[in-house]
């Protein structure tokens, strides 16, 4: 647990002195524990998601960095790889593929990195998988679209 501490206040620190290096990705630490982050995303330009603002969140197990954190979306998003209730996030760095070299930041990169290119043949979301896998790519970027202005992006007026 120690080791894990060390590593997130490493991490956290890293945060702070890069705040403005990386102007997509906000992570904020919870005051009180070290396990528990949120971060906000911005949608990548040209996805149905440019102009939105999503929110993680992270839950790090004590054995971090040598097992990966819980991440959820808590921003509502129509994404294959997202389950539109829970948030949960299919990805292989999140699973199987994880690796003690990546970092809560990296994490958020390879989350934007999914939102733009969704894996459609892993879906957590059916309805949003099934419309990729038919080609109906307009309907799914028109639904992303949608939700993507009810839930992330900042209400006018």
């Amino acid at each position: 647990m120690q080791a894990s501490r060390a590593r997130l206040f490493k991490e956290y620190k890293e945060v702070q002195r890069e705040k403005t290096a990386d102007p997509d990705i906000q992570l904020v630490c919870d005051d009180s524990n070290i396990f528990k982050w949120t971060a906000l995303v911005k949608g990548p330009s040209e996805t149905p998601y440019d102009g939105g603002v999503f929110q993680l969140a992270f839950s790090v197990p004590e054995q971090y960095p040598l097992q990966p954190p819980q991440v959820r979306f808590l921003t509502k998003i129509f994404h294959p790889n997202v389950h539109f209730k829970t948030g949960e996030i299919c990805l292989d760095i999140l699973k199987n593929a994880w690796s003690p070299a990546w970092t809560l930041q990296s994490v958020c990169r390879a989350i934007i990195a999914l939102m733009a290119h969704p894996e459609a043949d892993s879906p957590l979301n059916c309805d949003s998988g099934n419309l990729l896998r038919s080609g109906d790519t307009r309907g799914y970027q028109s639904m992303a679209r949608m939700y993507t202005r009810l839930a992330a992006m900042p209400k006018k007026g």
